[in-house]
């Protein structure tokens, strides 16, 4: 599920912060509305806008089992960024303006790659107990301008590596390969611990972090609460993990991104001239965005906060 990025989500083009060398850098997520309801926002947040290519991440649920959430979002566009869903529990259809009608479900992916210009809304099917994540990925100036495109995965790598299950959601861990589109180096793998120790491998090129979805999870002894973003910088063989059951984490690293981003609204641009561009050709329905078929209404875009500063 996406949402309205603001000043405070730290949206600034900015150089990416990278911290050259092993830390521990937990921040909390914050409250953010999304429709009719709220998620917690990991990623972006000032000081911290980018781990390798990930540039948000909004966590939503986990609701008790009993309970059952409508949520939905209405048509809205994006552009420079891949969307990544990842569900729990609960189920959720995606359509875009490529024609794609996609039910996700608990263990599967859907992707989407912006490029120039995409529009999609999402509905909650069976929201009972719904809980799941919605990433962003930052487009390279090399794909950025390209053409939209939609894929669903059912079937992801599955390995354990220390007593930890694996699932590959994109790019490569420990010798297995996601069949996601990846136009970046990258890594987004979830981890299911059991329960104790473990200890993980890492590429020490990458810079990672560490979302935790539930349980109760400590990184060198320190607690990472649900939806915290804990950043662990870069040149970090292994990685160091306990619980004390069950508990579902997701880990992300990736190089280094090469340029600053421009964040607004659902626009991942450089400059502001391009998401002035882009908010007037949604505002005036122009062919670029498309149309997605939704019985939510369309999301007309809020007004960037440069034309009404002094």
């Amino acid at each position: 599920m996406s949402g309205p990025l603001t000043q405070q989500d730290g949206i600034a083009a900015a150089a990416p912060e990278v911290l050259d060398g092993p830390v521990l850098e937990v921040t909390p997520a914050r409250v953010a509305t999304v429709g009719d309801g709220q998620v917690l926002r990991a990623l972006p947040r000032r000081g911290r806008r980018t781990v390798g290519a990930w540039c948000f991440a909004d966590h939503f649920g986990p609701l008790p089992a009993d309970e059952s959430a409508g949520m939905g979002i209405g048509p809205h566009p994006h552009l420079g960024l891949q969307t990544v869903t990842w569900v729990l529990r609960g189920e959720m259809l995606h359509t875009d303006s490529l024609g794609s009608e996609q039910t996700i479900r608990p263990g599967q992916l859907n992707i989407m790659t912006a490029g120039r210009g995409v529009t999609h809304a999402e509905q909650t099917l069976d929201g009972r107990g719904m809980h799941g994540i919605q990433l962003w990925v930052a487009q390279p100036e090399a794909t950025r301008h390209g053409t939209a495109a939609f894929e669903h995965h059912a079937d992801l790598p599955r390995l354990e590596v220390d007593g930890t299950e694996v699932t590959v959601i994109t790019g490569g861990y420990a010798g297995a390969q996601s069949p996601a589109r990846a136009d970046t180096a990258l890594v987004g793998v979830q981890l299911v611990l059991r329960g104790g120790a473990t200890t993980l491998p890492l590429r020490a090129e990458f810079e990672h972090a560490l979302i935790v979805l539930d349980g109760d999870v400590q990184i060198e002894d320190r607690a990472v609460a649900p939806s915290d973003l804990a950043y662990l910088g870069s040149n970090r063989a292994e990685l160091h993990l306990r619980s004390s059951g069950t508990a579902h984490t997701l880990l992300l690293g990736g190089e280094p991104f090469e340029s600053p981003l421009l964040m607004w609204w659902n626009f991942v641009a450089r400059t502001r001239e391009e998401v002035d561009e882009a908010y007037r050709e949604w505002q005036g329905e122009s062919e670029r965005f498309g149309t997605a078929r939704s019985v939510i209404p369309r999301i007309p875009a809020p007004v960037p906060f440069w034309w009404t500063q002094a």
